[in-house]
């Protein structure tokens, strides 16, 4: 039984009644072309069945290498952009201490990542680390040839052999490729390197649930087997109610499609935990390459509140009406900290003395989505009780299945993605690539 909820209560007052059986039959036309696999870009539909068909082989295999990168190395440095690293950092980030880097005390090491910009600065500084630090790495580029995480790896790859000497980094890297095809898997048979795959019906942005995600996950020391059972879970309950009143998928893409329809073009995903920053990243990622083509698709934003409250709350609340908003609702937080008596009062604060600082986010959660509903934005909540393996990968898998139905209501292929070759070809040229 999956555990996470959709309230549409702040969404319902903006619609038709009977929104839901208005869109009956054009949801229940996407679902099929999902289910039935006969939609545009239905040969990378591979991430469904995925909660379900990780083999106990390959499980080990993941196991066995996050054992031996955790005994040899205090950092592993994932290699990856898009896809290849959002899954995993969104999961990593979500579980772990905000500040684990500064007290760490555990079996685990530290993931960092690399490939995802090409910032001069970030990778110098990631080397005056890595000087210090006994390290791994796992590179993930289904070609070889992506501009940003193909720079890293060349110099974090040089990196680590002069560090080790070519035999033993050949120990401490990892790949996670294509199967047969590409520069990476190429250069990975020539060097003799420990290697994964990607499979060929998934795409990057849909890959978290592949070894692409839950290799860098089980090395950072989380239960990757919750994270599928979650995923599992929600699949089964979206694949096992194909009606609209029962489905939290269908729900949600309908009220998307319903908003996008009727001048709302941006969708603000908001959390109130700021561990789920990267959460909200991967999203971005998700719905912005899957939506975003044929001059339509809504704009996909996020924010942290009540962080974002004190710079984009304004704007929110009385700017021009383009966006509805949809909240990540955590009940329960993992620790509790006192708010301390003071008898002076200068701040005010002795009245709360008595409450939870959750249960303070929550009020002011609770406020927020009442003054942004009066404030003519519309507003939708997805409530999970916690945040842990298993909810998140729930959430994982709503937002994969969620992101597909809205793509076939728009007419859309949800799995391409051809205008993200544009800047690179500007670029390409201008740096005289041949």
């Amino acid at each position: 039984m999956i555990t996470t909820r959709l309230n549409i209560n702040g969404a319902t007052v903006f619609a038709p009644n009977d929104i839901l059986e208005q869109s009956e039959k054009s949801m229940d036309k996407a679902y099929q072309q999902i289910i039935s696999q006969n939609g545009a870009g239905s040969e990378f539909l591979g991430w469904l069945g995925l909660p379900e068909e990780m083999s106990d082989s390959e499980m080990q295999r993941i196991t066995q290498i996050a054992k031996s990168f955790q005994q040899r190395a205090e950092v592993v440095v994932v290699i990856g952009i898009g896809g290849s690293y959002l899954g995993a950092r969104a999961v990593i980030e979500a579980m772990q201490g905000h500040f684990e880097g500064l007290h760490k005390n555990s079996d685990f090491p530290t993931v960092l990542f690399a490939g995802n910009n090409i910032s001069e600065d970030y990778l110098f500084d990631l080397l005056q680390v890595l000087d210090n630090k006994e390290y791994g790495m796992v590179v993930i580029s289904k070609s070889g040839t992506t501009t940003e995480p193909a720079i890293a790896f060349r110099i974090l790859k040089e990196h680590c052999e002069k560090k080790y000497g070519k035999t033993a980094a050949r120990e401490r890297i990892i790949v996670i490729t294509d199967s047969a095809k590409g520069a990476l898997k190429q250069m990975a048979t020539q060097e003799n390197y420990e290697t994964f795959v990607i499979p060929d019906n998934v795409g990057g942005r849909y890959s978290v649930l592949t070894p692409v995600g839950l290799l860098p996950i089980t090395i950072a020391g989380y239960d990757i087997r919750n994270l599928l059972r979650g995923a599992a879970e929600m699949r089964n309950n979206l694949l096992n109610n194909n009606k609209i009143e029962n489905n939290i998928a269908m729900q949600y893409a309908t009220f998307r499609n319903y908003f996008y329809q009727n001048g709302k073009k941006v969708e603000l995903m908001v959390a109130y935990e700021p561990r789920l920053y990267y959460l909200i990243e991967w999203y971005k990622q998700l719905f912005g390459e899957s939506e975003g083509k044929d001059l339509k698709g809504i704009f996909p934003a996020g924010s942290i509140f009540s962080t974002d409250l004190h710079s984009l709350g304004q704007y929110i609340q009385e700017g021009e009406r383009l966006l509805f908003e949809t909240v990540i609702s955590v009940e329960k937080s993992h620790h509790t900290v006192a708010i301390p008596y003071d008898e002076q009062n200068m701040d005010g604060l002795n009245y709360l003395q008595s409450k939870s600082l959750t249960e303070i986010n929550h009020t002011a959660e609770i406020g927020t989505r009442m003054a942004h509903i009066d404030g003519g934005v519309p507003n939708l909540q997805i409530l999970i009780p916690e945040i842990c393996e298993s909810t998140l990968g729930e959430l994982i898998y709503f937002f994969e299945f969620s992101c597909a139905l809205n793509g076939y209501l728009l007419s859309i292929n949800p799995f391409n993605q051809p205008g993200v070759e544009a800047y690179k070809r500007n670029m390409f040229k201008l740096l005289g690539k041949e």
